[in-house]
């Protein structure tokens, strides 16, 4: 299991605040958020690379750092790049299997599993395909055939064949009881293997529950010819007020406290309507901002 409570580390104006989430067994957790929002220094903590200001990132209860044999406990991947361009991939991990004390026997079943072939796993690290590196960076996280898998952005690189692959793959081992967080910028990327959703925006969480329950929030959304002057009726009576990427406005308001909102206010409506909310829609609407502070 991993259990992060408050966690928060800042670099000058950047870093992340007071993040805190859950990973159980036997799931995936999709860790989502636009790029610069706090996943790789989250993930980077976690795996004790970094130092907490404040909070906690454990493994089971216990961090990183002072696990046993961590790599025999948790497969990390951050930074597929990092490995040496020299060795062959059979040799990169028949070195890291010497390291956990693998049976070297582990290094062709993992080879295979990643869909390294031999004349692959004989090239050099540094003639391989970005999508050739994801898949032996991997095969590296899952050599010491740990009970948790901590990926920053696995997908990148790959095929739509490799990303239908390691879905696959990654399903089946959570459904053994592994876990595994998962980190990307692209929802469709995680969304069709995530049984959990985790939103982190400018550093903050702003979404934690199930695909489901993130899509079971009823909102109304709503048009008027004075967009502006129903955004200020509404701030008036307490409503809370987002714009989706369509332009039009969602509310966490009934559709006839909307109405009668509007009415109030002499506003003239072009569009009134409940609507679940869609994830995409969700997720654009709560990363909009640091959009707009990357581009500023």
């Amino acid at each position: 299991m991993i259990e992060i409570h408050e966690l928060t580390k800042t670099f000058g104006s950047a870093g992340i605040h007071d993040v805190s989430f859950m990973c159980t067994p036997g799931t995936v957790t999709g860790f989502l958020g636009p790029n610069g929002a706090g996943k790789s220094t989250t993930m980077r903590l976690l795996c004790g690379l970094n130092t907490a200001d404040v909070g906690t990132a454990t493994i089971d209860g216990v961090p990183y750092r002072r696990l046993p044999q961590p790599g025999r406990r948790v497969g990390v991947m951050l930074d597929p790049t990092a490995m040496h361009a020299g060795r062959t991939g059979h040799e990169t991990l028949s070195l890291s299997a010497s390291v956990l004390g693998v049976d070297v026997n582990r290094v062709a079943q993992v080879l295979d599993l990643v869909g390294l072939d031999k004349n692959a796993a004989a090239k050099r690290v540094g003639i391989y395909s970005l999508g050739m590196r994801q898949r032996l960076a991997l095969g590296m996280a899952l050599l010491g055939d740990p009970g948790i898998l901590v990926l920053d952005e696995p997908a990148n690189g790959l095929d739509p064949q490799g990303i239908h692959w390691m879905r696959l793959l990654l399903r089946e081992y959570a459904d053994r009881g592994g876990t595994v967080l998962l980190s990307s910028h692209l929802l469709h990327e995680v969304q069709a293997v995530a049984d959990k959703l985790v939103i982190i925006n400018l550093g903050r969480i702003v979404a934690d529950g199930t695909p489901e329950e993130l899509q079971g929030t009823r909102t109304t959304v709503v048009r008027a010819l004075d967009q502006a002057m129903l955004v200020a009726a509404l701030q008036v009576a307490g409503q809370p007020v987002h714009t989706g990427a369509d332009g039009a406005l969602r509310v966490e308001a009934t559709t006839e406290q909307v109405g009668r909102i509007a009415a109030s206010s002499g506003t003239v409506l072009t569009e009134l309507r409940e609507q679940g909310e869609d994830l995409e829609e969700l997720f654009l609407s709560l990363t909009t901002n640091n959009a707009q502070e990357v581009a500023a």
